[in-house]
Order: C-alpha cells, then sequence, then structure tokens
C-alpha cells in the first residue's frame, strides 16, 4: 500500500499557494477566500486549519476548518469544510484518514464539537459523523445535510 505524508498547513507554510490554487480549482471558490483563512491560521489568529494529504509533492487531499461554511446556521460552528480526494486516490482511506486528524486536531486544541455540510448520505457516519439536520446553504434553494462530530 502506497505511503502518503498527511500535515496540516503550519508543518509545510509553504504549500500555502499550491493548496489554495488547489482548493480554488475542487470547489470554485476565489483563491483569495483560501488564502485569507490560511492566513489567520498561519499568522495564529485562529486554530481552525488546513490539511493535506501529498503523495510526493502533489496534493491528493484536503480539507479545512472554518467559522461558517456558507449556510444560514451560523450557530453550528466550526464547520469542516472543502473535503475532496483526488479521483485518481479514492476508496484508499485517504479522506477518512484526514477527517480523524482533523478531530483529533481540533480536541486537542479544546476544539469540539465540528460540523460538516454535506449533500453524501452514507459516507461521513463511517468516521463516526451524526447526521444533525437539513440547513440551507448560502445562494441555494435546497436543503443540504449537516453532520456534527462530538469528541467523546
Amino acid at each position: 500500500m502506497k505511503e502518503f505524508l498527511y500535515t496540516d498547513l503550519r508543518k509545510k507554510p509553504e504549500l500555502k499557494n499550491l493548496a489554495a490554487n488547489w482548493f480554488s480549482l475542487k470547489w470554485n471558490v476565489p483563491v483569495e477566500s483560501y488564502l485569507e483563512c490560511m492566513d489567520a491560521y498561519l499568522d495564529k489568529e485562529t486554530e481552525y486549519g488546513w490539511y493535506l494529504c501529498l503523495d510526493g509533492e502533489k496534493i491528493v487531499g484536503g480539507l479545512g476548518v472554518v467559522e461558517n461554511d456558507f449556510h444560514n446556521r451560523k450557530d453550528l460552528a466550526p464547520n469542516v469544510c472543502a473535503v475532496y480526494v483526488e479521483k485518481e486516490y479514492r476508496n484508499q482511506g485517504i479522506a477518512g484518514n484526514l477527517l480523524n486528524i482533523v478531530v483529533e486536531d481540533m480536541h486537542s486544541k479544546g476544539i469540539s464539537p465540528l460540523y460538516l455540510l454535506t449533500n453524501h448520505t452514507n459516507f461521513y457516519e463511517r468516521y463516526g459523523w451524526q447526521f444533525l439536520c437539513m440547513v440551507q446553504g448560502d445562494n441555494d434553494t435546497y436543503l443540504s445535510r449537516m453532520y456534527i462530530y462530538r469528541y467523546i
């Protein structure tokens, strides 16, 4: 089985621009939005971080933690966001490892519970997340699923 490096941006700040561009391409969110959040994390203005899975120097998976992931339930924070694994790297446990890493890291900083907005079903439950409620995304006419992770 292939060895991947899991890291957060504070351990590899030189990847900031690459990571911001990578997330921007995956989620069609402006690079500047990612850079702003990443700078706040790197400058220790927040403990809400950015986590990457690397295959050599290539980003193959990642996720972040932000105050609100573009939804109307501002009371449900912080949010795990931008969970993505490159198609050719899926089904190798990368997303699950990233989710477990972020849960442990946030818990070590006294941050719990965590929330996650998605349209997926039967994926996040595998990693201890529980369906909480339906919420409306900003600019959406439909409802999406909100999950919660309570560290036990």
